[in-house]
Formats: structure tokens, sequence, C-alpha cells
């Protein structure tokens, strides 16, 4: 008995030290934020500001134009409650931001300050500043302010393109007004693309973060910024796990344009282009679905002056490899207009190489409106689709050659989704100009095979797979 009571109290004793040494071995791997709080801390500012609105309730204003998913971190209006309802009030809205050199810049989101009447800035030692705004970019959703002083505690910045998935990451900021509260997560994805949002490659985290965190920064283990606080996915409102921040790199382009003119200028490319999904690369003979499919080319853009085609499929862009559509204008939007870029492209499975020009990014391109078709038709029983041909004022309107499809029957046309009013404009890299050209296409197809064809759907180019059958 007395064996065994000894051999059981020294498992237990091993058993527990065991336990204790990994319960320690798992402690020491946990990293320690004490340190970078307390030396960044200080350069990350709460930010309010004022702003007269004609409120029609009297009470809170929702923030127009805001995805329901994908949401900035709007701010908890404040709107004294003596102010009768439907006239002129203050309101004010909470956000962070961080100050990136000791005579006052500070660097936020633009949607902090978007038509704001007054900005103030109050530091963690609550001094406050009236702040006045230098540049702002909402297609970034970047603001630069400055302060009048000098001394300032500045943050370190980082290089966010060395930021890799699982790192660990911490934000500070002012969530519903809690002045430097400090959360912690890891990267959960980089390059991100969010709808409406093409010109900012997001880190995507687990950080918590909820409104009053917009524009306050994201730290590495190193206390460097590699990104600023800008979005969340949510379908209450609050947090749920996914964040998003700007990358720091993308970030300090644009604040350095910002200081020079108070403005941003953009690199353009002068294409449409589409996802190339697995039907689409098998039509175009490609090995997977990769790259970036252009499915329209500006007349007289960059694009079209260095040589590139409808139809081209773009996979690397100054030598960065383009996997998704949504790659591209990352890349292009951060190129200063007028450098020149190279451009790797597959032109109907043969590889290219062309050098372009950038040009500047357009206001806004003009809409293609819809019209009504001819009436000189024909039939393509192969295809199961009845086809006519453009007017010259529909040619000229579209700025494009091709056929309208007026009727769809049972064939590949239909098991393509093709729809009345498509028109078609390219099969399998022959342009096609009217309803003779159509016919020929059409009729040199190979049996059981599988061919992309560009078509413009009410004003937007695209391509789509078509399996030919007979």
């Amino acid at each position: 008995m007395r064996r065994l009571s000894y051999s059981v109290v020294r498992v237990c004793f091993l058993s527990f030290s065991l336990l204790s040494l990994f319960t320690h071995v798992s402690h020491a791997q946990l990293p320690d934020f004490t340190e970078l709080v307390e030396d960044a801390g200080p350069a990350v500012v709460n930010i309010s500001t004022t702003q007269k609105s004609q409120s029609r309730l009297g009470g809170m204003d929702v923030p127009q134009g805001v995805p329901d998913i994908f949401r900035h971190f709007f701010g908890v209006p404040q709107t004294p409650r003596s102010q009768p309802r439907g006239q002129n009030q203050q309101r004010s809205s909470l956000g962070s931001g961080f100050i990136v050199s000791r005579d006052g810049y500070i660097l936020t989101n633009n949607h902090v300050v978007e038509g704001a009447d007054q900005i103030f800035v109050r530091l963690n030692d609550r001094r406050e500043f009236e702040a006045r705004l230098i540049g702002n970019d909402a297609s970034s959703d970047l603001a630069l302010l400055k302060v009048e002083a000098s001394g300032l505690p500045t943050v370190e910045t980082g290089n966010s393109e060395k930021l890799k998935v699982g790192e660990w990451v911490v934000a500070i900021g002012s969530p519903f007004g809690f002045d430097y509260s400090v959360t912690a997560g890891i990267v959960s994805a980089k390059g991100r693309s969010l709808p409406n949002e093409n010109y900012v490659p997001f880190i995507q985290t687990d950080v918590a973060i909820n409104p009053g965190n917009s524009g306050g920064p994201l730290f590495n283990l190193e206390g460097e910024v590699v990104g600023i606080n800008s979005q969340i996915y949510t379908r209450s409102g609050g947090f749920m796990g996914l964040s998003f921040a700007i990358p720091i790199n993308v970030a300090m382009e644009v604040v350095e344009q910002l200081k020079e003119s108070g403005s941003v200028s953009r690199g353009w490319l002068g294409v449409a282009i589409q996802e190339v999904d697995k039907e689409l690369a098998e039509s175009f003979g490609l090995k997977k679905a990769s790259g970036a499919l252009v499915s329209q080319v500006v007349q007289h853009g960059p694009a079209a002056d260095a040589g590139i085609q409808n139809g081209d499929i773009i996979t690397a862009f100054n030598g960065k490899p383009v996997v998704l559509s949504s790659d591209l204008p990352h890349l292009v939007g951060r190129v200063r207009p007028g450098s020149k870029a190279t451009l790797s492209v597959i032109r109907y499975g043969k590889a290219k190489r062309l050098t372009v020009k950038i040009g500047e990014l357009p206001s806004q391109g003009a809409v293609i409106a819809s019209s009504k078709p001819s009436f000189q038709s024909s039939t393509s029983n192969r295809l199961g689709l009845e086809v006519t041909e453009l007017t010259l004022a529909q040619k000229k309107q579209w700025d494009t050659e091709g056929v309208m499809v007026s009727r769809v029957s049972q064939g590949a046309g239909a098991n393509a989704g093709l729809v009345n009013g498509d028109v078609i404009t390219m099969i399998n890299g022959e342009i096609i100009r009217d309803l003779g050209g159509f016919q020929k296409v059409v009729k040199s197809l190979r049996s059981g095979s599988s061919v992309p064809m560009r078509i413009v759907r009410r004003g937007a180019p695209m391509f789509i797979p078509l399996r030919v059958k007979d």
C-alpha cells in the first residue's frame, strides 16, 4: 500500500509539474502589449467635430450611402435636447487619429471629419487643439489635419507590405467615446477588396473595433503603425469579428500628395475589367482561373495607346501578379500619372509584355444608354439566337459594332446566359461587325468547344463562356 501511495503521489506531482511547465510556456508565448501602449499611446488622439445640419427628426442623423454590411465606424452624433425640431443644430461625432509629425500633422479617416465646420483634437494628456483640414481623399477614406503645436509625440510608421497573415496587431482608439482603449488580435487576411472601394487593398483583422475607432492606428508588435482602422463587417451595427484597416504604405503615399496639393491624383489604365472564372479560363485556353480580363478598352486611353485589346488577360502589373481582377485597380491607382508601367498579358493563349504610359484617373466616365434594336435580323439555329443589326445611331451612341440579341431560344446562347438586348461584339477573338460576320464566325465554331464571347449588356461590356453544341 505504501509503494502504491508513493507511486500515485509521484505521478500526481509529475503531472502537476508538466501542467505548470506547459502553462508557463503558453504564457511565455503570448505577447505583452504594455510597453507598446506606453510608448505609442501618447501619439494617438481623439477627434470630435461640430457640424450644423438641418434635422427633420430632431434626433440622430443616419449617415447616407453607407453599405448595409460594410460600414465605416461612424461615431454617435450628440444633439442638445433643448434644440427644437427642424432647426439648425450642432452635432459632435467621435473618431480617432494619430500624430505623424512633431509639428502637428495628424492622419485620420475622411468620414470622421467630412462636412465638419470645426475639428477638435484631444491628446491623452488632455491638451486640446482646434485643427484645420489640409486635404482629404474620399477614394481612400483618408484626411490630413494640422494643429498649431510643436514637440508633439509621434508614431513610428512600419511597412504594411511586410505584414504577415497570423501576425499579432494592436488597435488604440476611442470606441463609443472611451478614450485610448486598447484591443488586440491577428491579421486575418491581406489585400481584401470591399464593395465600392477600388483603390485600397484592405488589411483584414479580428481586432475588436467599434464606432469611434475610425482613423485610429493599427500597430504591429514592434510598435509601428501598419494600418488605419476604417471599416467593419457587421449585420448588427457593432463588431462581429471582422475589421478592415487601410495599409499604412497606401496612406503615406496619400499623405504626401495631400501635403503638396491638398488633393490626390491616381493612375489610370483606361480599361474595364472582369473576373476570370473557371468557365472563362477554359474558353480562353487557360490552365487556371487567374488575372483581370479586359472587357473594354477606352478609345485614345493609355491602354489603347499601348496596344491592349479586348480579350487580353492581364496577369501582372510592374512585375506584381494580378490574381484577382480586383488586384489591378490597387496597383494602377498607386502609380503616379505620367509614369511608365509594364504589363504581362495573355492574348488568346500567347503571352505578351507591353509598356504603357499611365494616365490620370478622370472624374467619371459616360454611361452608355439603351436603345431600341433595328429590324434587320438573322436567326442562328446553331446557337438558338435571333440577332439584329445595330443602327448607325446605336453604333455611335455605344461606340461599338456588333449585333443585338432580339430573341433567345433553347440552345447554346441560352445556356451561356444571353438575354434580349445583349450586343455581341466578339466571338473567339473575332470581331463581329454585322450579321454576315456573325454568321461566318458561328459557322466556323468547332462542335463541343468552349469559346469566349464578348457582349455589352446595358452599357457594361463583359466576356461570357460559350459552349458550342450541335
